[in-house]
This record gives C-alpha cells, sequence and structure tokens, in this order.
C-alpha cells in the first residue's frame, strides 16, 4: 500500500537520544555501562519509568521508586536526577525533513513522555523549550504517554494513532530509536525505521518514501 502518514518518535528521532546523556553520567558516577536503560528495562510494563509515563504516579513518587528500583540493581539513584538527562537537542536536518514531509503525508508525533510540571522541565532552560515547542508545532498532531495514559510498546496506542490519521498501518512510515517499541507497529503492518542517526534516518525514510531529501 502507498504510504499516507509518517509517524514519528520525538526524543532520539527529532532530538538527539538521551542515551548519551545516560551514558556521560554512567562514566561520571562509575556506573557499569548501560546501568539506567537495565533499570527501565527491568519489568518494563509496570515499573516506576512506565508507570509515570502513563500518569499513573506522580513526579514525587517517580522520584522514590526509581531510586529503590536503581538500589536494588546496586546503586540507588533518585529518579529527579534520571529526569535532567533526558532532555537533547532538537535536529534541525531533521525538522526540515519533517516540514517537506508535511507537505505530501500526515505526519504525527507519537511519544512517550512525562509530565514533570509547568515551565522548561526536562529541556532545562527557556531557549531549548522554544526549539522543542517549534518543532512539535510542525505536526498535525502529537500523542503523548502521559495524556492519554498508554505508552509504547502497548499495541493499543498504535492502533489510536491510525485511528487518529484514519489509515492502516500498512500505510504508515514509523522512525523510533528504540526496536522494542517498533516491534509491535511492524506486525501491524507499518514500515519501521530503527533510528541510530541523524543521517541514517533521513536515508532510511527516503528510500521507504522513493524520494531523495
Amino acid at each position: 500500500m502507498t504510504i499516507r502518514a509518517i509517524l514519528w518518535d520525538f526524543g532520539g528521532v527529532i532530538t538527539s537520544s538521551p542515551f548519551e546523556a545516560f551514558g556521560r553520567f554512567e562514566q561520571e558516577r562509575g556506573l557499569p555501562v548501560d546501568f539506567l536503560r537495565r533499570v527501565n528495562s527491568t519489568n518494563p510494563d509496570n515499573n516506576a519509568w512506565a508507570r509515570f509515563e502513563s500518569s499513573r504516579i506522580s513526579l514525587e513518587e517517580f522520584d522514590r521508586e526509581f531510586e529503590i528500583e536503581s538500589g536494588n540493581a546496586g546503586h540507588p539513584i533518585p529518579g529527579r536526577l534520571v529526569l535532567d538527562l533526558l532532555g537533547g537537542d532538537v535536529r534541525p536536518r531533521m525538522v526540515e525533513v519533517l516540514k517537506r514531509c508535511k507537505e505530501d503525508y500526515q505526519v504525527v508525533c507519537l511519544t512517550n513522555n512525562m509530565n514533570t510540571g509547568a515551565g522548561p522541565g526536562i529541556w532545562r532552560g527557556a531557549e531549548r523549550q522554544a526549539a522543542v515547542d517549534a518543532a512539535l508545532q510542525v505536526f498535525h498532531e502529537v500523542i503523548e504517554s502521559s495524556k492519554i495514559g498508554l505508552r509504547k510498546p502497548d499495541p493499543r496506542i498504535y492502533a489510536l494513532a491510525c485511528e487518529r490519521m484514519r489509515v492502516a498501518p500498512a500505510e504508515v512510515a514509523y522512525l523510533d530509536d528504540l526496536g522494542i517499541n517498533l516491534k509491535p507497529a511492524k506486525a501491524m503492518g507499518m514500515q519501521t525505521i530503527k533510528v541510530v542517526s541523524e543521517a541514517q534516518a533521513i536515508a532510511d525514510l527516503g528510500q521507504v518514501l522513493r524520494r531523495e531529501f
């Protein structure tokens, strides 16, 4: 089927990956490599991270519960410290590709995020928040886990996205930096692109859409 809509993750796709900041944090504190990712992948449907992204617990509860979970893994870390690592930099070239895609396709953002309260939150400053806001305004719609109570990789969130875009899964190209989030979308029939780098993602999207960027 012809691609009619493009679904985009935000962090790690439109912005640089938070995993880069995770790695620096681990190195600075003498933590094992990929420690934070392992904590987040333990009990992935019901851990503190998952429940905060789907607004089942508050910021204060996340702060405490993540510290308990990371402590059980050997290194207690308050959740607020990890939230400070999430705000990446907007990728200007990716935003330009997004704008060009909007001329011919529906473009919708599907993001797992957290309600961190008012102000710049994870973006740590007004200038960075303004760049994020400008990027988000390009999309026809932004679907946020913290607002709908569902998070990737729950198959229901992909079905909801297709319903809102009024397309079949086979008419969707989907970019995400996490394979676990792409797997159910691919099973539904979407053409999936795992984002490793900005240049690679743009090239792969061009191949799927049969156009040059």
